[in-house]
């Protein structure tokens, strides 16, 4: 037997016990790299090969930002929540919905009953707009927005939709996403699965013309190829663009063109100049060349400077005109243009949720961590790393990435767990209390009902049969008492 093998024998006398609080597509995919992790090199590591996943969720169901915070017209979004299901359909996890991290259990009941804990508690907040006239009504992150028309327990019934014109800040998915919901008529998202409040709302939404301010120029943007192919498929829908906008300099295109991404992504920028263009000179017609309703303009290189006012309420934007150079900096010229809007909604970017008890990197909006190893305070203010405790997703880098970044955010986290572990030399540093049932028995005595993955199940098939009366795949069900009901009836 090897000497790593002889200092943690406590591991091989029961599985290695770990928590994950956030069952989105971070905490599930870093849960299945993990145990696959330990079947390939957990004997080598003198870890077994085996391991006991909980995984906590303060909703009643899993699934985090792929279920309440995606587009529901995104046709990958059912490809992706199938396959996290399949990983929570794995014996080796224990889902624990409806249970709060700091509410119904504490950090130190955790490092009771685990030897590691993993924050995968993703991002719920939108940013702050540091501008004028941010508070005036009619102001929206575009988080609580996304929160709404996903159906999120918490979020409102009702959503004001009555402006005719609008404003969205940024030059990202989210960005995108918002503005794309705006603009769609009702019985475009049939086939999805909104909630019937939602096609409803949308079904009175007033919006016929939407500016989307991008601070920096076309080579700059943010956007995935996926979401511009979308846009140019938007029934009733004009897209307008200056075409100056697209008159780059041959650094600047030599720059984008070292990215894969970015080239792949102005090459369709530039596929919906060309679009606009037709659109316009057809008369103000949509992709299939019918007349538009609707007018969706892309403003590139324009800052939001201040939002204006009439009564308290939102009566337009005024935005910076910027110049920026092939390296991306980008700098204001001093010019302004005011545009009528009467609701301003802002997508420039999330703020990873602050945990109990954990510290936070208030420059970088994550834990404070480093490769994953959570810290007692950012390393560059002096921090040093907190045994047993892990970040990985949104709470590790900050909410930027695709899935694929999601995976090696946590391929990465994984494997610096595991070194650690490898390096405990005694039982001793490990959680005393290994009994596998401790945690029902602790939660039990609080009165707290968790919900499991048979309990989701039971929601999945009813969202199923709810749609398929009216020839939908799928209905959302959004109260939460409905959905504690579903679960544990």
């Amino acid at each position: 037997m090897s000497a790593s093998m002889n200092q943690n024998d406590s591991y091989t006398s029961g599985r290695l016990k770990v928590a994950v609080v956030g069952a989105g597509p971070a905490g599930v995919y870093a849960s299945d790299i993990l145990l696959r992790q330990l079947k390939e090199k957990g004997e080598e590591l003198g870890l077994g090969i085996d391991a006991r996943i909980d995984i906590f969720e303060k909703l009643p169901v899993p699934f985090g930002l792929v279920r309440y915070g995606v587009a529901p017209d995104h046709p990958s979004i059912k490809y992706i929540a199938g396959a996290l299901e399949k990983t929570l359909a794995n014996p080796a996890l224990h889902l624990y919905a409806d249970v709060e991290f700091g509410k119904d259990i504490t950090l130190d009941e955790l490092e009771e009953r685990y030897d590691v804990v993993l924050f995968a508690t993703g991002a719920t907040a939108d940013r702050p707009l540091e501008i004028e006239g941010h508070g005036l009504k009619g102001v929206y992150g575009a988080a609580r927005f996304v929160e709404w028309y996903d159906g999120y327990p918490s979020a409102p019934r009702e959503w004001p939709l009555e402006a005719g014109q609008v404003a969205v800040i940024g030059g990202g998915n989210v960005a995108m996403d918002v503005a794309r919901i705006l603009m769609r008529r009702a019985d475009d998202l049939l086939p999805t699965d909104i909630p019937d409040n939602v096609y409803e709302g949308i079904k009175g939404n007033r919006a016929r013309e939407l500016h989307m301010f991008v601070r920096r120029g076309p080579a700059q943007a943010k956007f995935a190829v996926q979401e511009l192919r979308e846009l140019e498929k938007l029934p009733g829908v004009q897209i307008v663009v200056d075409q100056d906008d697209f008159d780059l300099d041959e650094e600047t295109i030599e720059k984008a063109g070292e990215d894969k991404l970015t080239r792949q992504m102005l090459g369709e920028l530039y596929a919906i100049r060309d679009m606009s263009a037709d659109m316009e000179d057809e008369g103000g017609t949509d992709f299939e060349g019918k007349p538009a309703d609707r007018k969706y303009y892309i403003h590139f290189y324009q800052m939001p400077a201040a939002i204006i006012g009439q009564d308290g309420r939102v009566s337009g934007i005024r935005v910076e005109h910027t110049r920026v150079d092939p390296d991306g900096n980008m700098s204001g010229t001093g010019e302004y243009t005011e545009y009528p809007v009467q609701a301003v909604y802002h997508a420039i970017g999330y703020k990873p949720a602050e945990v109990a008890g954990i510290p936070y990197d208030f420059d970088a909006y994550t834990l404070a961590n480093k490769g994953g190893r959570l810290y007692s305070a950012p390393a560059d203010e002096g921090g040093r790393p907190i045994a047993r405790l892990y970040a990985t997703g949104w709470a590790k880098r900050g909410p930027v990435g695709l899935i694929g970044s999601t995976k090696s955010d946590a391929l990465e986290t994984i494997s610096n767990m595991l070194a650690d572990l490898a390096a405990t030399p005694s039982r001793g540093r490990l959680a005393p209390d290994r009994s596998e049932d401790s945690t029902d028995k602790l939660l039990a005595s609080k009165g707290v009902h968790p919900i499991d993955f048979a309990g989701w199940k039971k929601v999945d098939a009813y969202e199923r049969s709810e749609g398929a009366k009216v020839g939908r795949e799928r209905i959302k069900a959004i109260d939460p008492d409905h959905l504690r009901h579903l679960a544990l009836d």
